[in-house]
């Protein structure tokens, strides 16, 4: 005999644990099901995200930064560190502390809402019946007169370089190491690799960037995309492009491990040995298991459940979010569909406008942009204008010794409502949000020029490229 709720849940990430919570706010009797289990064998709820994606990256980009700023910025405001030393443990430790405490945050806030937890993995069967295979073996069935599910996304592992936990590894064991790898390769210049091996160079690692693509940031505005690399280059790190890797060989044992990558680029066949490889080449939907036969949901062809706009899979009752459906894997992403979805279900209007999402990659500068980019613009025909304003021209940059990157706006030439917003900078992953803002109110660069920016800040760039757009801008040479 199942237990009947209004809403079963399937994956506690940050989709799942919103919707859930979230329904059990609007009336709803509400169950939601996690298998992960964290570090200490305990459950842990919260996804990826809070056990080894987007908290515990940043807790090691920040400990990594106040190290790597010992050396190369605290000089300049005459603070001096004689022979600093980083312990590895101790910074991993503290990043646990930071995962425990959200994870446990998550518990809490179900218990608050009176949602109820089952640990274990989930099945969706015809019917909306669920079925959990707990951690001790023994099985529940729950059935929803709705289902969200919010399965979210795993690693994606290459056939020539298969995960050991030790010398190849994906996110998770690159948030693990025990101590700074010599020298540390990664495939893939994306967020994870970059963001994973700027922690590891600013402790010391030599590390090499892998990318295929012959274009570094293929998805930002290329103006910034250029920009960073150049930073990043100047940092130390090896980013390589057009580089194909097609094959890896781990040698010795150990500590004496060693990994011998091989690719191609431009001049032909190449290789590294390195102490650890890093595989950082995107996630793919957690759907394997996920359905029994007869349940009507459908996946694509990448292994995502289809839905409509709405998150509906065609399925009476059967909803799904996040990761596991078509759009960005981002969590703030699958936050607004998991509410969204609770609040179609209560009656409610939900929507989640993809056209005002904000990307964010948290290096050091952070990059960010909301809307679209120059060349999107300009494939798609559409006329616009571009004002642009740096760092190296705002007082609070300068004087924080951050002068790198820049703001830029894009409007519509003949509306002025802006459509995109780009920036590479120090504290950029705050500031993208005037764009989203902006976007979502459909304003215009005018809008933006005319608010009233307190000085000396951050976001006096963001004022400046908006006034920039009709080349009015205070500061810069139009």
């Amino acid at each position: 005999m199942s237990e009947q709720f209004d809403i079963v849940v399937i994956g506690a990430g940050p989709a799942g644990y919103h919707a859930a919570i979230r329904a059990a706010q609007l009336g709803m009797k509400v169950a939601c099901i996690d298998a992960a289990l964290g570090k200490d064998g305990k459950p842990a709820l919260g996804g990826t995200c809070l056990r080894v994606g987007c908290i515990p990256s940043k807790a090691l980009l920040d400990s990594s930064r106040q190290f790597w700023n010992m050396g190369h910025l605290f000089g300049d405001h005459g603070i001096s560190f004689k022979d600093a030393k980083i312990d590895v443990g101790a910074m991993v430790g503290r990043k646990d502390r930071i995962v425990k405490q959200f994870t446990g945050g998550i518990a809490t806030l179900f218990k608050a809402n009176k949602v109820t937890p089952y640990y274990g993995f989930a099945t969706l069967h015809p019917e909306r019946l669920v079925k959990v295979k707990q951690h001790d073996g023994s099985e529940v069935e729950l059935t929803g007169t709705n289902v969200i599910i919010a399965a979210g996304s795993d690693s994606i592992e290459l056939p020539f370089a298969k995960f050991d936990g030790e010398a190849i590894v994906d996110n998770v064991g690159a948030l693990d190491f025990t101590e700074v790898p010599k020298r540390l390769a990664v495939i893939g210049a994306g967020v994870i690799g970059l963001e994973l091996g700027s922690v590891w160079k600013r402790l010391g690692a030599e590390v090499t960037i892998l990318e295929a693509l012959p274009d570094f940031l293929a998805v930002a505005d290329a103006e910034v995309a250029k920009a960073a690399l150049k930073e990043f280059r100047k940092q130390g790190l090896d980013i390589r492009l057009g580089a194909k890797v097609s094959k890896s060989v781990v040698t010795g044992k150990g500590k004496k491990k060693e990994v011998v990558v091989s690719y191609a680029d431009k001049d032909g066949e190449q290789s590294i040995t390195v102490d650890r490889l890093l595989v950082a080449v995107g996630r793919k939907a957690a759907s394997k298991g996920l359905l029994a036969d007869g349940t009507g949901v459908k996946l694509d062809d990448r292994g995502r459940i289809e839905v409509d706009e709405h998150c509906h899979t065609g399925v009476d009752g059967v909803w799904a979010v996040g990761d596991c459906v078509r759009g960005p894997m981002l969590a703030h992403k699958g936050f607004e569909e998991g509410i969204a979805v609770a609040e179609l279900i209560a009656g409610l209007p939900g929507h989640v406008n993809f056209d005002t999402i904000p990307w964010v990659i948290y290096t050091e500068p952070e990059i960010a942009w909301v809307g679209r980019t120059e060349q999107q613009l300009k494939e798609d025909g559409v006329p616009y204008r571009a004002g642009s304003f740096p760092f190296a021209a705002i007082g609070r940059a300068v004087a924080m010794g951050e002068p790198a990157g820049f703001v830029k706006v894009l409007a519509h030439a003949e509306t002025d409502r802006v459509l995109g917003m780009h920036l590479v900078g120090v504290g950029v992953s705050e500031l993208v949000h005037e764009g989203v803002l902006t976007m979502e109110f459909k304003g215009s660069a005018d809008d933006l020029a005319r608010i009233c920016h307190a000085h000396p800040t951050l976001s006096e760039a963001i004022h400046d490229a908006a006034m920039a757009v009709d080349k009015r801008a205070i500061h810069k040479a139009n």
